[in-house]
């Protein structure tokens, strides 16, 4: 188990994310990041669009990083400037189906936001459960259902100096960084998503259901790390990749080489778009 500075064991997730923070300031030569990108599955061929062309850190070297085992994720980041913003760029994430915790699940984005990162920028492939959100549409995240019946505020006392569990998640979604992305690019829908556990896929029974709570996409990532965010105070906008109909909506079985293919092909605009919101959020 990584120690804190003092030599003993630490198992406060945010004692441990200041730690890991100030270990990747110093790995990146960076003393502050303004914003953080999480790219999911698939997205990680964004990452040179967006300026990653140094030798990347190896997050799983750094303290409580887990090497990211998911599909088309890369355990890999960057130190990029867009605009006047000071960037981590992050090619891959943790989840809940590796069978990590959720504050391990929650790890990346504490780190971020311990380094100074007040927006998360938060990517992922998903499924649609509409059949106007086509293959290769990217869509921002409006709202989301929590589905995997775990919270990564789970022992978090009411009087933690990182802020109070009981999180108002109204606003989960930024309201500022919605209207900037459809000011950038009005053509972009929004979407309601819903995170399952996995790492199977779903029903189409569950796709049924999903539908009548108010479902648009299905995924297993971004909203451990959009509540762990919002606790700490950041801005979270969500930019899911469809890469397939959701189960029972198309006829061929689902194929994760085929949706890791969808989501590299989307990456060019998805690239343009994130580069443009994060240029507008600097310091």
């Amino acid at each position: 188990m990584p120690h804190s500075a003092t030599g003993s064991p630490s198992s406060d997730p945010f004692e441990q994310a200041h730690l890991a923070a100030r270990e990747l300031a110093r790995r990146t030569k960076s003393e502050r990041h303004d914003t953080v990108v999480v790219l999911g599955s698939g997205l990680s061929a964004a990452a040179p669009l967006l300026g990653a062309d140094a030798a990347p850190v190896d997050l799983s070297t750094l303290p409580w990083f887990p090497r990211f085992t998911g599909i088309g994720h890369r355990t890999e980041a960057w130190s990029v400037t867009l605009g006047s913003s000071r960037v981590l760029l992050i090619a891959g994430r943790s989840h809940l189906y590796e069978g990590l915790t959720e504050h391990q699940a929650a790890h990346t984005v504490r780190t971020a936001i311990a380094g100074g990162c007040h927006a998360v920028i938060l990517t992922c492939a998903a499924g649609s459960l509409r059949p106007e959100l086509t293959v290769g549409s990217v869509v921002a995240v409006s709202d989301h259902l929590n589905l995997t019946g775990r919270s990564p505020l789970l022992g978090v006392a009411a009087d933690d100096p990182a802020g109070s569990p009981f999180v108002d998640l109204a606003d989960a979604w930024s309201p500022r960084l919605r209207a900037l992305v459809r000011e950038i690019e009005p053509s972009v829908p929004e979407g309601v998503y819903a995170q399952l556990p996995g790492p199977h896929f779903e029903t189409p029974a569950e796709i049924r259901m999903l539908a009548g709570l108010g479902a648009d996409l299905v995924g297993m990532s971004i909203a451990t790390e959009a509540i762990a965010a919002r606790h700490l105070g950041a801005e979270v906008l969500g930019l899911a990749v469809v890469t397939n109909p959701a189960a029972g909506l198309a006829d061929a079985p689902l194929s994760v080489a085929e949706m890791i293919d969808a989501a590299s092909g989307a990456t060019p605009r998805l690239a343009r778009l994130i580069r443009r919101v994060a240029e507008q959020l600097g310091p």
